[in-house]
Order: C-alpha cells, then sequence, then structure tokens
C-alpha cells in the first residue's frame, strides 16, 4: 500500500494553520507525532511518500525530529533488531535548502534516504557506502530483481550482494518480495 502524506498539511493540522516552515524542535517533534499516527493507521507493510512539496523553511532541528528520528523507528542497524513495521519510505518535493538540513542530520546519524525530484528522479541522500549504492542504482534500472541479477550488473560477488542486500532492507531503501527486491523509488 502507497500512502501520502503532505507534510505542511501535518503542520498546519497539528501546529498552526498559518505556518509552511518547519522551525523548532518541537514543530518538528509534533509533526512527526502526526506522521506516526497517520502510519498507525496503516497495514502492516507501506511505503509512504513524504511530502516536502509545500513546505518553506525546514531548520536542523525539524529535519532531525522528522527525517531522522522517524528512520530511526523503522529502519535497522543490527540483522536481529528488526523494527515492528515494515515502513518504507520515499522523500519528495526536496529542495536545495531543504537537502542541506537533511543532508546534515542523516550524515549525523549514518542514515539514508531515498529522494524523489519534481521530474519523478530517484537518489540517495545521506550515508551510503560504494556497494550499497550500486547495488541500489543497478536495482532501479532492473526493477524487481534478485541476487543473481545484481550480481552480474554490480560485479560483487553473490555473497556480497546478499549481504549489501539485507542491509538495504534494514535501512529501508529496498524492499523484499519474496526472494526478489525492488529498489525504493524504483520501478517493479
Amino acid at each position: 500500500m502507497i500512502n501520502h502524506i503532505d507534510l505542511s498539511s501535518v503542520l498546519r493540522r497539528t501546529v498552526c494553520d498559518l505556518y509552511t516552515d518547519l522551525v523548532t524542535r518541537p514543530t518538528g517533534a509534533a509533526v512527526r507525532d502526526g506522521i506516526e499516527k497517520q502510519l498507525a493507521e496503516l497495514g502492516d507493510r507501506t511505503l509512504t511518500v513524504i511530502d516536502f512539496s509545500y513546505v518553506g523553511l525546514l531548520d536542523y532541528s525539524c529535519a532531525d525530529e522528522i527525517v531522522a528520528k522517524l528512520l530511526m523507528r523503522y529502519a535497522s542497524s543490527l540483522p536481529d533488531d528488526l523494527p515492528t513495521r515494515d515502513a518504507y519510505f520515499l522523500f519528495r518535493g526536496i529542495s536545495e535548502s531543504h537537502l542541506d538540513a537533511i543532508e546534515t542530520v542523516l550524515d549525523r546519524h549514518g542514515l539514508a534516504i531515498v529522494a524523489q525530484s519534481s521530474e519523478g528522479s530517484t537518489m540517495l541522500v545521506g550515508t551510503v557506502g560504494d556497494r550499497e549504492r550500486r547495488a541500489w542504482e543497478a536495482m532501479c534500472r532492473l526493477g524487481r530483481a534478485v541476487p543473481a541479477d545484481l550480481a552480474r550488473e554490480t560485479g560483487i560477488e553473490v555473497d556480497q550482494v546478499r549481504e549489501v542486500l539485507d542491509a538495504l532492507c534494514r535501512r529501508r531503501l529496498v524492499m523484499r518480495f519474496e526472494e526478489g527486491y525492488v529498489a525504493v523509488g524504483g520501478t517493479a
């Protein structure tokens, strides 16, 4: 199921009807709480588009509260540390000014997101290793793929591709479907 959350609507509903700027940590926490309430109403596996298109200013504290803390709740760094929900995120409408704050908090926490431009192209933003990036980009080109396909496409050994795919899944950048994988923001 794909869900769409317009951050400017969440801001108006949770904080104030007059603002389009996401500034101050309490504002970010209130908006993240609004997002999490919407996520709680969805199924066990979701892809949610978090839309920044109508957000003016985004400061570092709001980026930390909304983007980083949301990711930390659903992503895991350890194989056995799986979140209670299978939630994935695609961040849309991120402007250059938003990107500065988002990249800073992602780097600080060692996180990464999939960002989609207004033209529809996707990119990884944040802390991503070379093999992770190559595998994710290959999956975007291939669509749904199995480890052997990705190994051929990337030149990475199959066992290493499996490790990379597991890491990308834990980081919520790739979704697993039976034996195949799809990049968040890619085509299936």
